[in-house]
């Protein structure tokens, strides 16, 4: 890696919004929008924006190592993990492959090719095995700010997959479907960087990912950019809003995480809210004028 390991804990909370589409659908809900069913807030997992996340780096960084992302589609996992073994000299038939110090060089060799292995961890013994990682960049589920409406709408196609098909379908019998969105949405999540489990440890199964200085920039510019690349029908307009950033001193941070997130508030304007606008966002009771703000934690006690 070109530059350093991170040596300070970030926490952050990142604001985004959805407009006219369905920002992560419930497969166990007929893809309707996540839902709290107490609350009536939207949803967002983890595992969500972490793909967005993934597939801003893929793009920019076209899969070349160090930036190659383990978990994408169609990836064949174990056939990863054993070029993983490959390039630190073990072939398969190796009798100490999966052993000892070899797991150790193999989890190495993973983290220093993976962005996302090095930034969220993995679990690497599916095959070959090549240890588990925790990763030091965690995300909390996204939770809208005010309760979200689901609406289904009626769609048409006008096109057909087979001529009998063709020959049933007329100007008043179409083939029917079933699309949900959402009015508006603004959502926000909460973050956290590691220093400690980035940091790599000497000796036997140190567990590091050595998640560096040009990771955590190229994070934080997937965080503003990421919706601006995965635009589809499905999910209408989304867009990142806000991301405030709390910098600590050290790896061990000088604040709790809860105390620093309730110093950002957000508040509906309007009864109804329907864009951006209608909505204030501020720090300290001061209202957030920029996409990113970095902010540094002081030392306990000051």
């Amino acid at each position: 890696m070109s530059s350093p390991v991170i040596s300070k804990r970030y926490d952050f909370v990142l604001f985004f919004d959805v407009q006219d589409g369905n920002p992560n659908g419930d497969p166990d809900a007929g893809n309707l929008p996540r839902i709290d069913p107490e609350t009536g807030r939207g949803l967002v997992t983890d595992v969500c924006l972490k793909r967005k996340v993934r597939n801003y780096v893929l793009l920019k960084q076209s899969g070349e190592a160090p930036y190659d992302i383990f978990i994408k589609e169609k990836a064949v996992l174990n056939a990863a993990i054993e070029q993983g073994y490959k390039s630190i000299g073990l072939d398969r038939n190796d009798k100490n492959k999966g052993k000892g110090e070899e797991v150790d060089r193999a989890r190495v060799a993973m983290c220093n090719r993976y962005f996302d292995v090095r930034t969220f961890g993995a679990v690497m013994s599916t095959g070959a095995n090549a240890g588990q990682v925790r990763g030091p960049v965690q995300l909390t589920f996204a939770r809208s700010i005010d309760s979200i409406l689901s609406m289904e709408h009626s769609i048409t196609r006008c096109a057909v997959a087979t001529e009998g098909e063709a020959d049933k379908q007329d100007g008043d019998n179409r083939t029917m479907g079933r699309k949900a969105t959402l009015p508006y949405g603004l959502y926000r999540a909460h973050g956290f960087v590691s220093a400690a489990l980035a940091e790599r440890s000497v000796g036997r199964r140190a567990q590091g990912t050595g998640f560096s200085e040009d990771d955590l920039t190229l994070f934080w510019e997937a965080l503003e950019r990421m919706f601006d690349h995965d635009h589809s029908a499905a999910r209408g307009l989304m867009s990142t809003r806000a991301l405030v950033i709390f910098e600590h001193e050290d790896k061990l941070g000088d604040a709790p995480a809860a105390a620093l997130f309730d110093r950002v508030k957000a508040k509906a304007k309007v009864d109804v809210p329907r864009s951006w606008s209608d909505y204030v966002v501020t720090l300290d009771g001061k209202v957030l004028e920029t996409l990113r703000t970095i902010i540094p934690v002081k030392a306990a006690g000051e």
